[in-house]
């Protein structure tokens, strides 16, 4: 969603990205989604962004949704899908049909979301090739459907995926550090965990990274999604930084603690807040300084000697 509002503000410079960010900070969504609504009418008829990378690319053109075959694309990253596929159900009650057209890793998990069938479609670099009346971003749904911070938890877990088998009889951590190459700022040192998890003999822990797995630890990791959300199903906690992991996590109602760089993204909401309304389960654990994880995975180990002491 920030990233259009980056791409199309330039249609309106009274719209500032700023403000915008500021509102669904401070859970002020009605003032974000005024925002979205001069930018969706500063859009002039048939309008293009195909020119812009996918990410950046507006969807809906404002026209209702109620009673039409509606195509829900999904543009964004893996967690913005998982995040965002919560209002998928809320949107069936309006359309005459809902066609999402998500990524293919994604698929399985998509289906296990309640409401009436719904197509669901692979992502592909060409067109969807299927009738529709009306186009929307699957990020631009929460504008869409005017949510509110107050109905976001409604409905967690959102995905029907059974619990996999329980691996320990101790209290049964997955952990990741490494948030990927898009932002380097989100991804912690994997020693700072490493050194001490491997010498808690309470505690079980497992890896669930699948690029460089954390050596020393039980795997767990796995391409596939929705076995993937089998298996953390069945795990006690989950410690993970800004990935779609903690989307993951999140949406099944799996506890989890998230860790976050200093000038954390919006949807993390204020740098005071230690919850999300997005995940009930969800507690946040936040640099207070730039770079600095020690204290972060400090706090982590303090917690955790709180838990099992």
């Amino acid at each position: 969603m920030s990233d259009q509002l980056s791409a199309i503000s330039l249609l309106d410079t009274s719209v500032s990205r700023e403000d915008w960010d500021a509102a669904m900070r401070r859970g002020d969504f009605a003032a974000a989604w005024q925002i979205c609504d001069r930018l969706v009418a500063a859009h002039a008829p048939g309008e293009r962004c195909w020119h812009l990378p996918r990410h950046e690319q507006w969807v809906w053109d404002g026209r209702p949704l109620a009673g039409r075959r509606v195509l829900v694309h999904c543009y964004h990253g893996l967690g913005d899908t998982i995040q965002f596929a919560r209002f998928l159900p809320l949107l069936d009650t309006l359309t005459r049909e809902t066609i999402v057209w998500g990524q293919p890793s994604l698929v399985g998990l998509l289906q296990t979301l309640p409401g009436r069938p719904r197509r669901i479609l692979p992502l592909h670099d060409g067109d969807p090739g299927v009738d529709r009346d009306v186009d929307v971003e699957i990020m631009e749904l929460a504008h869409v459907l005017r949510v509110t911070p107050e109905t976001l938890a409604a409905g967690v877990p959102y995905f029907d995926v059974p619990r996999g088998p329980r691996l320990s009889e101790k209290f049964s951590i997955g952990l990741v550090a490494e948030a990927g190459d898009w932002d380097s700022r989100r991804s912690v040192p994997a020693d700072l965990f490493l050194d001490r998890a491997l010498a808690e003999p309470r505690l079980s822990l497992f890896n669930l990274q699948v690029e460089r797995p954390l050596p020393g630890l039980p795997d767990l990791s796995t391409r596939d999604v929705l076995l993937l959300a089998s298996r953390m199903r069945s795990l006690d906690l989950v410690i993970t930084p800004d990935t779609m992991l903690a989307h993951l996590a999140g949406a099944l109602a799996v506890p989890t603690w998230t860790l976050l760089p200093a000038g954390a993204d919006w949807r993390w909401m204020q740098a005071d807040r230690a919850d999300s309304p997005w995940y009930l389960t969800m507690r946040l654990i936040r640099q207070s300084r730039p770079g600095e994880w020690q204290p972060v995975v400090d706090q982590v180990w303090r917690r955790l000697r709180l838990v099992h002491a």
